[in-house]
């Protein structure tokens, strides 16, 4: 998969899965704009991945917040010439039933998982339409289609995500702009090892998160990435309005029961 003379825009591009997803259209020879809050972070990933040869730009947005994505859109088209590529990566996590989650961390979260996708994708569309064609990513999670406990406003963000993805993929198909949804299970990310770091018992809940995979594992972030940027190359070229699961078979068990026969994980027959 070459993307030469393609321009692509990474939200929640600083770290994990947006940070490989980074690399890896720079590595493919994509002009990337990573677009993060994480200023420190942001401007480390575009420097390491300029360092290595690739067109990468750091632009510190939040992508949430409607002012800031009117002015990035201008700002990565005078930089790089326009816009091919659209992935809505940015995201948080937080926790909480409908009981305990007070109004303002569900406008956070559904802010930053959910309008963050909106916004990008409203102001960056007539970029992509003004090239021909082009395609949207967007991560999403199991909790698309699943849920856990004291989640809700993730689980019902994601689950948003998945409507959006369907929605802008029938609307857009006229303009020769394909939408898609990534949806990981357990990663590898900062943000997991964060959540895990505050707990009572971080390697147990890192353990657990492994153990929901057929493979006994968490997904390393490039894993998700390389999903991302195939759904983002002429390869998938009739692929759309689709989720595609990069999950590690976490969706197949019912119950929670599918995996533990063996106890060993993946390659015991």
């Amino acid at each position: 998969m070459d993307f030469t003379g393609k321009i692509v825009v990474v939200t929640g591009g600083a770290n994990g899965i947006g940070k490989e997803t980074a690399r890896e259209f720079s590595t493919r020879h994509a002009a990337v704009a990573i677009v993060d809050r994480d200023e420190k972070a942001g401007t480390a990933t575009a420097q390491a991945l300029a360092a290595a040869g690739g067109n990468v730009h750091f632009f510190p947005t939040d992508v949430g917040v409607r002012a800031q994505v009117e002015k990035l859109i201008p700002a990565i088209v005078s930089k790089f010439g326009g816009i091919d590529i659209l992935i809505n990566n940015a995201g948080i996590q937080r926790y909480g039933s409908v009981l305990s989650t007070p109004e303002e961390l569900w406008d956070e979260v559904m802010s930053a998982n959910l309008k963050s996708a909106y916004l990008m994708s409203r102001y960056a569309v007539p970029e992509i339409r003004k090239r021909g064609s082009g395609a949207i990513v967007i991560t999403g999670s199991v909790q698309s289609f699943g849920a856990v406990v004291n989640s809700v406003a993730y689980v019902v963000a994601k689950h948003g995500l998945l409507g959006l993805t369907r929605a802008m993929a029938l609307d857009h198909a006229k303009d020769n702009i394909r939408v898609n949804l990534v949806c990981p299970g357990a990663t590898d990310t900062p943000l997991v090892r964060n959540v895990a770091a505050a707990s009572d018992n971080p390697q147990g809940l890192l353990d657990a998160c492994a153990s929901i995979h057929a493979f006994k594992r968490m997904i390393r972030p490039e894993e998700v990435a390389r999903v991302i940027v195939f759904l983002a190359s002429d390869l998938a070229s009739f692929v759309t309005g689709d989720a595609v699961m990069v999950d590690g078979g976490m969706m197949i068990a019912c119950g929670g029961m599918g995996f533990q026969e063996s106890g060993t994980g993946a390659g015991k027959n």
